[in-house]
């Protein structure tokens, strides 16, 4: 059987709390209040150092660093009663940061997992809402930028 290349608009998002040994705990928030039109921030890089040679003025050698991983931004439509927006709201107003393990699913047609990125420790660093503009018929959208520690790529489902 032939795979086709995965679309990237079936997908799901799910927070879970982080346990204080950094395992997985009980799915944080409603159903509904996981769903986002968008989720961009998906990449990794691996930061290089140089190190120059003493008499050989050619090159530099690169020398594998840190990895590297981008902030996470989240968008959807602006949901009033919103567990999330109320554990952002924890972190900016009062300092709160407690941290979730996310996990990103790329579904194929059936449903099922083909791709699961699980996020970890991800706390969030800046919460948005679009313009509002009387002369446009739009909706709010609010974005969510979360940092997190690094995140795990696995294929098909746990």
């Amino acid at each position: 059987m032939y795979d086709y290349p995965p679309v990237s608009f079936y997908f799901r998002v799910s927070f879970f709390d982080e346990e204080p040994n950094g395992n997985q705990g009980s799915e944080f928030g409603a159903t509904y209040d996981t769903h986002f039109q968008s989720v961009a921030g998906l990449s990794t890089e691996i930061q290089m150092e140089t190190y120059r040679e003493g008499g050989e003025n050619r090159y530099e050698h690169k020398l594998p660093g840190r990895t590297k991983y981008a902030d996470l931004v989240l968008k959807r439509g602006l949901i009033k009663d919103s567990e999330l927006i109320k554990w952002c709201t924890e972190a900016f107003e009062q300092m709160v940061i407690k941290p979730k393990i996310l996990d990103i699913d790329l579904l194929n047609e059936k449903g099922e997992t083909m791709l699961k990125w699980k996020v970890v420790h991800a706390w969030p660093k800046k919460w948005s809402v679009s313009d509002l503009n009387a002369e446009k018929s739009e909706l709010a959208i609010e974005s969510l930028e979360l940092t997190y520690r690094y995140y795990t790529l696995t294929i098909g489902s746990d």
